[in-house]
């Protein structure tokens, strides 16, 4: 068993995940831990022992916890100390634990413009600053002005915008960085305006992605040239089930790049079910599909 330091928060062990991610798959990690703010996070990461793997789980909405479940530490940013938004100016300050979709609604009511493609996002600004997340022509680094974070030893680091790197879907900030707070730079419109084009981005996405489902959102990347979509639809894949997973998981009839779980599927039958799309994607047309959905943990 892991020796655990002592913590202001939540610590819990053996704490089943299925029930913490969106496709309520997945096993059990070690330990979950929910900090109760940055320094209560900060002082258990320092007397943790470095050998013991962390992994951050933000609502596990683009992920697949596999059966096995987590080794280590996983740590969640959860409840009110971590989903903290404030407006000043042109500006939004968010905690990582805040849903994307109450930042554009805030910097809406704020009169903030420019982050309304949060709107379309089912994630949090941690895993947002962590991938560049992005939706219907914008990106998190579009918006970014700073963002910082402790390290997988307890300490502060401060990045700018520059100091991330981004590229699509991807940062090249260190893994291991477990990120508390972002700041963003908007442009002043009136509040109706902004939050009309955040209602055009929320009913275009409700008609065209599976949101009521158990899913875990873009399941790949798009490839450059080329939507993920389109390769897993025009190799046959929309709405059909795999054969090893039998009514285990396919790929929903409303968008082809999402997964759905209409079941009981098992994590491994859902991933299995990714790469075989991925396989025969590869063998039809050349383009290797890469996954956008993050897959962690232990094969059951």
């Amino acid at each position: 068993m892991i020796a655990l330091p002592e913590v202001r928060g939540k610590l819990l062990r053996n704490e089943p995940l299925a029930p913490y991610t969106w496709f309520r798959v997945g096993g059990a990690a070690d330990a979950l831990f929910i900090p109760a703010d940055a320094e209560d996070l900060a002082d258990f990461l320092k007397a943790l022992d470095p050998a013991v793997p962390v992994t951050v789980l933000g609502v596990g909405s683009n992920v697949i916890v596999r059966d096995g479940g987590v080794e280590g530490v996983v740590i969640r940013l959860a409840g009110r100390p971590w989903a903290h938004i404030t407006t000043d100016g042109d500006t939004v300050t968010a905690g990582a634990g805040a849903l994307d979709s109450m930042v554009a609604k805030a910097s809406a009511k704020a009169g903030i413009a420019g982050l309304e493609f949060y709107a379309g996002i089912p994630g949090t600004i941690g895993g947002a600053l962590t991938m560049n997340a992005g939706c219907y022509g914008s990106e998190t680094k579009d918006v970014l002005v700073s963002a910082w974070g402790l390290t997988r030893a307890g300490e502060r680091v401060d990045y700018d915008l520059a100091d991330f790197g981004y590229t699509y879907r991807h940062s090249q900030a260190p893994a291991d960085i477990i990120w508390i707070e972002a700041t963003y730079r908007g442009a002043a419109d009136e509040p109706e305006a902004v939050a009309a084009r955040i209602s055009e981005i929320t009913s275009r996405r409700e008609t065209t992605q599976p949101i009521r489902e158990k899913t875990g959102g873009s399941t790949f990347k798009n490839p450059e040239g080329y939507s993920s979509w389109k390769l897993v639809d025009e190799a046959g894949w929309r709405g059909k089930l795999h054969a090893e997973t039998g009514e285990g998981a396919k790929f929903s009839e409303l968008h082809s790049n999402f997964m759905i779980n209409p079941g009981e599927a098992t994590a491994a039958d859902i991933e299995g079910l990714g790469e075989a799309v991925r396989a025969d994607v590869l063998a039809k047309t050349g383009v290797q599909l890469e996954w956008e959905i993050k897959r962690i943990g232990r094969a059951g």
